[in-house]
């Protein structure tokens, strides 16, 4: 009746009132986040501007020169982008189940060292596929590696995001806001592995070039 209203309201008020209290103690402040990553961005700030300026080991033509056409069809860009994910998706999908499983089926996850083993020879399959690739490459006269090695082992990502696909049938799902949490957060978790993996990548790659054409003797 109007009691139940009138409590139902004033439960109502009480919570609207204590709803900043409690979002602070939960860690609900919006502000929270920017300010945790103040001095993160403070150090790295004071780590760039001391940095040195990239030094090419070669002079460069402010002409850029023509890559030689036709180039070979297993040195085009969606060929290497395709095959540059299969081998280090191969070196971490067997964990990549297990990871899954921990994630949606609540099952006890506790093999942490051998995860970090995984991850450590992920990164290194990426950096050597990446610096293969871009060798044949170069052989064949193309310099725009540069995107193209960013990609190359990025691509790990849509095999993991494939992967992510048919594993989403074990959970059996009959309901559209499950479809939704889980493509959502894999997506997320497949961007995030995109950008690692292709900065991993590209780094080892402008390693790479800058150690062999600094190693050119020019007379």
């Amino acid at each position: 009746g109007d009691g139940s209203r009138c409590r139902r309201g004033r439960d109502a008020e009480t919570w609207s009132r204590s709803r900043p209290r409690r979002l602070c103690e939960y860690g609900g402040d919006p502000a929270a986040p920017t300010r945790r990553s103040r001095p993160a961005r403070a150090v790295f700030r004071y780590l760039g501007y001391k940095r040195e300026p990239l030094v090419y080991p070669v002079i460069t033509s402010n002409i850029p020169r023509e890559v030689p056409r036709p180039q070979p069809w297993y040195l085009s860009c969606a060929f290497a982008t395709l095959v540059g994910g299969v081998l280090p998706f191969g070196a971490c999908f067997v964990e990549l189940f297990f990871i899954l499983s921990s994630m949606w089926m609540d099952q006890y996850y506790y093999v942490f060292g051998f995860t970090a083993l995984v991850f450590a020879i992920l990164l290194v399959t990426c950096c050597e596929i990446t610096i293969v690739l871009c060798y044949f490459q170069l052989c064949a006269e193309n310099y725009h590696w540069w995107w193209r090695s960013f990609l190359t082992s990025g691509s790990t990502a849509i095999y993991v995001f494939l992967y992510s696909c048919v594993y989403f049938s074990r959970l059996e799902a009959d309901e559209w806001f499950t479809y939704v949490l889980y493509f959502g957060y894999m997506g997320l978790i497949c961007l995030g592995l995109f950008l690692l993996t292709g900065a991993c990548g590209f780094g080892a790659c402008l390693w790479f070039t800058k150690k062999i054409y600094g190693s050119i003797k020019v007379d």
